[in-house]
């Protein structure tokens, strides 16, 4: 497995250990405006299964329909966990079905700024999609720290001790 698949699987891994954590949390809670980026822990995860969609939609050639970075996907924790399951299974089966000569070619993509047609590499957008992830994750730990929830460990070291790599 390469490490951008092995990354796939991690983004997956802890996606499924936040909204664990998340779910414990009151309505009331979890819509809270806690300062942060995006506001809420809500809006944090909206935004991040939105990014998800816009790049993947980019690397796959097709419209994303995203108007607004900002845009709330879904009002409701349900569907939106729903959603997430559905986003991280199909960024693996994505990346698993690129081969070693599509990995470095280029992505042509219009950014949200307007500011015309940009080219990325492939294996730099996954890059950027993952630590996009991270960085916003990041905020949802603090978050949810200070709505007093005890994640779980989420460092890579503890996703590969879940794997049988021999």
């Amino acid at each position: 497995m390469n490490n951008l698949a092995l990354m796939a699987r991690f983004n997956q891994w802890v996606n499924g250990r936040f909204y664990d954590s998340v779910a414990e949390l009151s309505d009331e809670e979890y819509r809270r405006d806690r300062q942060a980026f995006f506001g809420s822990i809500h809006n944090t995860l909206n935004h991040l299964l939105l990014v998800d969609r816009l790049w993947i939609a980019r690397i796959r050639g097709r419209d994303h329909g995203i108007k607004s970075l900002t845009d709330i996907l879904f009002d409701e924790f349900e569907p939106l966990r729903a959603a997430r399951v559905r986003e991280d299974d199909g960024l693996i089966d994505m990346v698993d079905g690129i081969d070693d000569d599509r990995i470095a070619s280029p992505v042509v993509y219009r950014r949200m700024l307007g500011d015309g047609e940009q080219q990325t590499r492939l294996d730099h957008i996954l890059i950027t999609l993952y630590n996009h992830q991270t960085h916003h994750r990041g905020q949802v730990h603090a978050m949810l720290t200070q709505a007093g929830v005890t994640t779980p460990p989420i460092d890579v070291i503890y996703f590969l001790e879940t794997l049988d790599l021999s």
